[in-house]
């Protein structure tokens, strides 16, 4: 009888729920842990075994029952609730949509650039050996910047590549000239800074073929400068050494502010240096299995960090990097 009684109420509370919190309710006092069914269940174990078999069965059918009937209440009160509320006539929320970092903005802006010359894009490892980060690109053995104060070394010997021209060996191994190559990635190397991070993007370009000259090189990049910078801006080639470039070149933009007058950004003198370039040495060539007797080429490597900063006036690298939202918001 204890179980008919407690069927009769649970069934009448069920249909007279007025909503899905009453119905919560109703299911925690009935079907609960603690609830008045699970209460008797657990009695089981007292009775006859005769007894114990019939009540366990009716008692697992009316747990069922009531559990679909609770099931299905809540599918009625879920299903007027959209009627009610619910008017697919009233616009979507408008959420805040991200943006490309300033930074890949304008490592994006110079593959497009480069593609427009003839240039595609190459990419190779971050963890480099010592082999295509220094001795194939003609680096001395007492070079500072193999020293472990420049550069990262792991324990294997293997380092973290302090710029992209591994890759450009890597390409010219594997593939005939003529080569148009840009090379972008991230590089590292043991300095921090107002104007040096330990990790820093590069833009390195490459040419190979039979008939290249110094004067290709600067066309190149007086075109790439211009379509950057606007082409109001000219550029000088300084003298400078690189191992892996004969001869070798400090190139310079005119300065953005003052257009070559000089002005407290340049230091008064009118020029603000971007990149490094140079003819690619020939034991370099020679060393990616290059005839550098039939085929000259150049190239030339810049951080876009430093790009961005003079084209965004930016006077600390380490704000791309910081994280905060009111920085990179303006871009």
């Amino acid at each position: 009888m204890e179980l008919e009684s407690l069927e009769k109420k649970a069934k009448e509370k069920i249909k007279k729920a007025s909503s899905r919190e009453e119905l919560f309710r109703i299911e925690a006092a009935y079907l609960g842990r603690k609830g008045e069914l699970t209460k008797i269940l657990r009695t089981l174990s007292d009775l006859p075994q005769k007894k114990r078999k019939d009540l366990g069965k009716r008692g697992n059918i009316l747990k069922n029952e009531l559990q679909e009937l609770i099931n299905k209440k809540n599918e009625l009160f879920l299903n007027d609730s959209q009627d009610e509320y619910f008017d697919i006539s009233v616009p979507g929320k408008n959420f805040q949509v991200g943006h490309l970092h300033p930074v890949t903005q304008i490592l994006e802006q110079l593959i497009d650039i480069g593609e427009n010359l003839g240039f595609v894009v190459a990419e190779g490892p971050e963890i480099e050996t010592t082999w295509y980060n220094f001795d194939a690109l003609n680096t001395p053995e007492n070079h500072p910047s193999r020293d472990e104060t420049d550069t990262f070394y792991f324990n294997s010997g293997e380092i973290l590549r302090c710029h992209t021209s591994p890759v450009q060996v890597r390409y010219m191994e594997e593939n005939k000239p003529p080569i148009r190559i840009l090379a972008p990635g991230r590089v590292y190397r043991r300095d921090s800074d107002a104007t040096h991070t330990p990790m820093f993007h590069q833009l390195e370009g490459l040419v190979v073929d039979n008939r290249v000259t110094m004067s290709d090189l600067k066309g190149t990049l007086e075109y790439f400068v211009r379509a950057i910078f606007g082409q109001d801006r000219d550029i000088r080639l300084r003298p400078h050494h690189f191992p892996f470039t004969e001869p070798s070149a400090e190139v310079d933009v005119s300065c953005l502010l003052c257009g070559g007058k000089g002005c407290g950004s340049c230091k008064g003198e009118g020029w603000l240096e971007i990149l490094g370039a140079g003819m690619v040495h020939p034991n370099v060539l020679s060393n990616a299995g290059i005839d550098p007797s039939k085929y000259q080429g150049f190239a030339f490597g810049m951080g876009i960090e430093r790009i961005a900063m003079l084209l965004y006036g930016v006077n600390d690298l380490r704000a791309f990097y910081d994280n905060d939202l009111r920085f990179t918001e303006q871009f």
